[in-house]
């Protein structure tokens, strides 16, 4: 039976508000190309509504409604939330691989993944009424110090489409919890869940302002509301080029930002790993969400001594890979989102092979799959470290790989980006995987195993992969700001000026 594309509006101050100018973007679904809807198109008009319903929801009873109360009362709309999306689960799980090409059973997990972090940011929320005023041991007895931790205000978050929901989760969650009032830009290309949300959020009953969501494109939608004078902080994740951007319109306005941005990870394996389990977490890191991952480890860097054998076994692996539309059961490798990022791939590979490259498996449509934006698991070999797939994100189920003769050479190899999102290091030697991951310049290193994330551990990177950490209690750290309160208790003058004698 087909799946019904419910039709929304943008969600502002708690209701369904058509677009101000009325556009609409169709929906692709991109196993099958087929239009199988619309979502509605936000600009600037309906950001400067947004804004203003998130400045009225903050400011509202002052601030008992929302900023200024307990955590404990937030906590219970985000429970609430996340009792919700987990009542929806099948339906929601459904919808977002139609929306991305994600295998479903990959939206099924992603799902579950989203009520957690509400659930997980409301004990956060409650725990925050108990570190509110926390003294500050001072040298000074005439004086006495606590700290404030206080909402940011309003937030601007801009999501990509490779986590449709959850990344939207990782982001709202934390601002909500903190006291913020927020405005959701996800992405135009997989937008379906987080017009969702807000169906949530009006069963919910959560306060109206308080979560506003435009879905359109970058430059109508995203570009207004980071730029926006009364958006207090933006939060994107997303390409390194649009993240630049962002930052430099935040920057005219001193506007703090966090920056979750592109990656070129490493995984080196070293020739004492099991290498049955070295390949198959070598394919999960590159080919889960169909290579979609800022985070994928794209690089196979292996030792020369068992490089022959790993890539006879890499191969096989690939080869038993499931590619098909993404609601087939055992589906493990969909289409790419979009014909953009489907032309933008072959692209990366017709160039590895015009600049000397080999094509070792996959590379192109698979033979089965005659419609929808499909690109078989591809390896690239004779690879040198200056060449474009070596150093660019491809953003797709490419694997590129060169082998190492020392733990020196495997290093250099692994540092040898502008990016810094993640690193991955197999080894059954303890004190090398330590040693290495110690080394590694990247903010997410995973020893044994590639791409893991808890709600409960930092997510973020360095260099041009951005800064800031979401996740944990850095995720909620992320949308609260830290006021000093300092009071002088002493009875006595303070007396460093000298007193005028009195009439």
């Amino acid at each position: 039976m087909a799946i019904q594309i419910p039709n929304r509006q943008l969600f502002i101050d708690g209701e369904w508000r058509e677009p101000a100018l009325k556009k609409r973007i169709p929906i692709i679904n991109p196993a099958t190309e087929e239009t199988i809807g619309d979502i509605p198109a936000a600009t600037a008009e309906d950001v400067e509504i947004a804004v203003e319903a998130a400045r009225k929801a903050l400011a509202r009873n002052k601030g008992r409604d929302w900023s200024s109360a307990s955590g404990v009362v937030r906590a219970k709309y985000l429970r609430a939330i996340a009792s919700k999306i987990k009542e929806r689960k099948s339906e929601l799980s459904k919808l977002e691989a139609i929306d991305s090409g994600k295998p479903l059973d990959e939206t099924a997990s992603d799902i579950d993944e989203v009520a957690g972090c509400f659930e997980y940011y409301a004990g956060l929320a409650e725990g925050l009424d108990a570190k509110q005023k926390a003294p500050i041991s001072l040298p000074a007895e005439n004086f006495k110090s606590h700290v404030l931790q206080e909402p940011i205000g309003v937030v601007g978050l801009i999501t990509a489409w490779n986590y449709p929901l959850l990344m939207a989760a990782w982001k709202v969650a934390p601002a909500l919890a903190a006291g913020c009032a927020a405005i959701l830009k996800p992405s135009e290309l997989a937008s379906i869940t987080c017009l969702e949300l807000a169906e949530v959020c009006i069963k919910v009953g959560l306060p109206p302002g308080v979560l506003n969501i435009l879905t359109g494109l970058g430059q109508e939608a995203g570009a207004p509301l980071a730029s926006h004078p009364h958006v207090d902080k933006v939060a994107f994740t997303g390409s390194t080029i649009t993240g630049s951007k962002i930052m430099a319109a935040a920057a005219q306005l001193v506007k703090p930002v966090s920056l979750e941005l592109g990656g070129k990870s490493p995984i080196v394996v070293f020739e004492d790993v099991d290498i049955e389990k070295a390949v198959e977490w070598t394919c999960f890191g590159i080919f889960l969400t169909n290579g979609q991952i800022c985070s994928a480890t794209s690089r196979l860097i292996v030792h020369e001594r068992i490089a022959a054998e790993f890539m006879d076994r890499l191969s096989k692996w690939c080869k038993n890979i499931k590619v098909s539309d993404p609601m087939d059961e055992g589906c493990r490798l969909g289409p790419v989102v979009s014909r953009g990022q489907y032309e933008k791939i072959l692209k990366f590979i017709s160039t590895a092979k015009s600049e000397g490259a080999k094509v070792a498996f996959g590379g192109g449509r698979p033979e089965h799959l005659k419609k929808g934006f499909f690109i078989e698991p591809t390896i690239i070999t004779d690879v040198t470290a200056s060449m474009q797939i070596w150093r660019e994100e491809v953003f797709g189920p490419v694997l590129c790989v060169k082998t190492f003769g020392s733990e020196e050479e495997a290093l250099e190899l692994a540092n040898d980006t502008y990016y810094g999102l993640g690193a991955a290091v197999m080894s059954k030697d303890s004190e090398r995987c330590e040693r290495f991951s110690k080394a590694l310049q990247a903010g997410i290193v995973w020893i044994n195993c590639s791409q893991p994330s808890f709600i409960q551990a930092p997510w973020g990177g360095i260099k041009r992969s951005g800064f800031g950490r979401e996740l944990g209690e850095w995720g909620l750290h992320l949308y609260l700001s830290v006021k000093q309160v300092t009071q002088y208790v002493s009875d006595q003058p303070w007396g460093w000026f000298k007193s005028p004698s009195k009439p």
